[in-house]
């Protein structure tokens, strides 16, 4: 296939090039500030809404995983996430429709209130910040929505870091670490979620997906057993509540996703947390 990727040098985007040049797919992809290590490179402004380049390489499927993450920017500046997520995606939307390309979204946890968790793809939304009323609002305008949470991986994106890395870096330190323990997530190793992805993309398969780590469990949690996996220093980890933290936006209690739509229909499954940090830990041996 010709698959083009927005965010192509991101934790996912660049792990979804990774994997598709590894497939022998004619991989394109898009960025804005760094240039991506996998795939055709090429310069994507979201908030220019010109596409014309798309126009020219035709592809069949537009894997879109750009987007304005950083929540507190987002409460902010309400101006440009609304220009990026939604107005961004809409314009990427309108493209794929006119060249017959297979438009898959990568959406997030944060389009749910985070009251009861294990949210399954048919439960409404109903997002508490800006950055979930964006994502939420481009869902309308795809093929294939797929809702993640908590994407980690071996390697950092340009210029951020994920939650283990940065995890496994202070506690290598020997730095204390603060972590919510009254948050419910189902973390997501990028390279499970990548091969995921891919598989739809193969498919074509349209609507919604939660496709996220087969482990519901605290932030607390998930990072003593990241210390666990690397025998790190556990005791370094401080537990805190949600509500010691003051920030500009706020965040789901419990946004867990349900993964079993996916484990039913998919070949590539969902990895329980054990299996993902196994892989996590060889991947980072590389």
């Amino acid at each position: 296939m010709k698959i083009l990727v927005t965010g192509g040098s991101g934790l996912l985007g660049g792990k979804i090039c990774e994997i598709a040049t590894e497939e022998n797919h004619q991989v394109y992809s898009g960025y804005c500030h760094n240039v991506p290590q996998f795939g055709n490179p090429f310069k994507l402004d979201l908030t220019q809404n010109n596409f014309d380049i798309i126009s020219q390489i035709k592809p069949d499927v537009i894997i879109h995983t750009a987007a304005l993450t950083n929540v507190d920017k987002c409460e902010s500046d309400k101006g440009l996430a609304y220009k990026i997520n939604f107005e961004g995606t809409k314009g990427l939307a309108k493209i794929a429709r006119q060249l017959n390309s297979f438009f898959i979204y990568i959406s997030t946890d944060y389009v749910f209130s985070g009251e009861k968790g294990m949210y399954v793809e048919e439960d409404r939304p109903n997002p508490i910040n800006y950055y979930g009323y964006t994502k939420l609002l481009g869902e309308d305008y795809c093929d294939c929505v797929v809702r993640t949470c908590v994407i980690y991986g071996a390697r950092p994106a340009t210029g951020k870091i994920n939650f283990a890395l940065w995890l496994i870096n202070k506690l290598k330190e020997k730095e204390e670490v603060r972590v919510v323990m009254d948050q419910y997530i189902t973390p997501t190793l990028n390279t499970n979620l990548a091969e995921m992805i891919l598989e739809i993309a193969e498919r074509r398969l349209f609507g919604k997906f939660h496709l996220a780590g087969a482990t519901r469990i605290s932030t607390y949690n998930f990072a003593l057993e990241i210390a666990n996996k690397f025998k790190l220093d556990k005791d370094l980890i401080i537990p805190i509540k949600m509500d010691e933290l003051k920030r500009i936006a706020k965040r789901p209690r419990d946004s867990s996703l349900d993964t079993s739509k996916a484990s039913k229909i998919l070949k590539k499954r969902p990895y329980r947390l054990d299996e993902a940090l196994e892989i996590l830990k060889k991947e980072l041996i590389k």
